[in-house]
């Protein structure tokens, strides 16, 4: 890609050519190669007393959760089902996990945060909606109504906004993990896979292994939990995280917009709509009960849930390219600065060519080459989602913009120690320099010469540059001034 022209189609799938938010720093000199052994590291936050405190205070919340879920199971259930209602609910859950971590590839979440939101849906989550829906079904037996009302008027509401709030306090406190919907379907599915999971135990060892055995004996029980199993997990197992994916679409397009109302609006309207599904969903086999017309649970099962299962895993898997393409679109700035060059750019673009930049690490540079190119990827792709909240002016205040600023100096620095593990030990490729705007190739007769950026240079990283002298700052003539950030939800072209 030329610096000074806009991208060619076939480039790097479309990448754009997108003209600087704000000054960026200039690069360093070429630092020198370190042993092929030494792997370079990301800087870790200090965890200040504060931190200290508020962790603590949330571990113990979903710990006391933990241990009152667990009396009560135990307690209503008695062991064996407890025991039996565990290892069925358990089984899904590395399924319906791995699939959420599928989508995260490109710029994975810190374990941390993803545990959090798994025990937030297991645990409080589940606690604070069997107190609830248990109280309401005992004021609804008490007015003479029928107990079915608790699953289509209260359990929507309160257990879509307890299996939310934990997602919700990640992006409070922690708004820059969140790169955009596919961040908020994560955060929000892993707590939906949590809740589903506890609340599978209620009904497979009790609805299904306990009651058998009171009624006909141990084989009845487990009958019971085999027909449970599959219709509740085989056939329905999506229901939770599809209802809840509903509020991680609008906590997403919140972490992406610096436009406050949107940041009011989007989550409550995305936790409505979950509520809407999931009292609908509840609605179905209280009508079919009532009326005795198996039709109405096949055709709503058939007519809306599939339709928009369906529909939800179109669109996220769209999000998930559209987010995993950010590099391309922003990464081009740092090109034109001169700490990168047009191929690394290329080679994040995609999560085949992502691999195939690995594999060519570890050719030139074994181990540690690959240890420093996941290194490499990650830090770029938290550069990018970075320099894009500059540009959608997601920092207001300026403690946030010295905040952004610091963090953009220290990924730079990451990225130049990661790339001096891998740079210049491919024997096959030329060696040369990046200015910024063209190559400076040293060619086997002992000349050097600059060459031109091809339209679509060969990926991934056939040629591995080492960054140029600094530029004399960072603006070259003739640039485009900041242009106004891209749409959010982004609009498909």
């Amino acid at each position: 890609m030329r610096p000074d022209q806009s991208a060619a189609d076939g480039y790097a799938d479309r990448m754009a050519d997108t003209p600087p938010g704000s000054q960026l720093p200039s690069p360093p000199p070429a630092p020198s190669a370190p042993s092929v052994g030494e792997a370079p590291r990301m800087p870790r936050r200090r965890l200040g007393w504060r931190r200290f405190l508020a962790l603590a205070g949330v571990v113990l919340l979903i710990a006391a959760c933990a241990v009152f879920m667990v009396f009560t199971l135990g307690q209503s259930l008695g062991l064996q089902a407890l025991l039996i209602g565990v290892a069925a609910a358990i089984l899904p859950v590395p399924v319906l996990v791995a699939c959420f971590l599928w989508l995260d590839r490109y710029e994975p979440e810190p374990l941390k945060y993803l545990i959090f939101c798994f025990a937030w849906g297991a645990f409080v989550s589940t606690a604070a909606s069997l107190t609830v829906n248990d109280f309401a079904a005992g004021r609804f037996a008490d007015w003479g109504l029928p107990s079915a009302l608790t699953g289509v008027l209260v359990a929507p509401f309160i257990e879509e906004s307890t299996k939310a709030l934990g997602p919700i306090l990640l992006l409070v406190f922690r708004r820059r993990e969140w790169s955009g919907i596919t961040d908020g379907l994560v955060y929000c599915g892993l707590s939906a896979v949590g809740f589903a999971m506890v609340e599978n135990i209620l009904y497979l060892g009790g609805l299904g292994y306990a009651s058998g055995v009171d009624r006909y004996g141990p084989a009845t029980g487990i009958q019971q939990v085999i027909a449970i199993f599959i219709l509740r997990i085989l056939l329905f197992g999506f229901a939770h995280p599809l209802f809840t994916s509903m509020t991680g679409f609008g906590l997403g397009i919140a972490a992406r917009t610096a436009d406050r109302r949107v940041r009011v609006l989007a989550p409550i309207a995305g936790l409505l709509l979950a509520m809407m599904l999931h009292g609908t969903w509840n609605l179905l086999p209280t009508l079919t009960q009532a009326t005795g017309e198996a039709v109405i649970m096949l055709y709503g099962f058939l007519g809306l849930m599939v339709p928009v299962f369906f529909g939800t895993v179109g669109l996220a898997i769209w999000l998930r390219a559209w987010e995993g393409r950010l590099t391309e679109r922003v990464l081009p700035d740092y090109v034109r600065a001169g700490w990168l060059s047009p191929p690394e750019v290329a080679a994040l673009s995609s999560l085949g060519r992502r691999h195939a930049a690995r594999s060519w690490a570890r050719r030139v540079a074994g181990d540690a080459g690959v240890r420093a190119m996941r290194g490499y990827q990650s830090a770029a792709t938290r550069l990018a989602l970075l320099r894009d909240g500059t540009l959608r002016g997601l920092d207001r205040k300026a403690a946030d913009q010295e905040r952004t600023a610091r963090e953009e100096r220290e990924l730079l620095d990451a990225i130049s120690a990661y790339r001096s593990v891998f740079v210049g030990r491919d024997p096959q490729a030329p060696a040369g320099l990046w200015d910024g705007s063209r190559y400076h190739l040293r060619f086997p007769d002992g000349t050097q010469r600059p060459v031109s950026a091809p339209d679509e240079p060969v990926v991934p990283i056939p040629v591995v540059l080492t960054p140029a002298p600094p530029p004399v700052g960072y603006a070259p003539p003739g640039w485009p001034g900041l242009r106004p950030p891209a749409p959010w939800p982004p609009a498909h072209h």
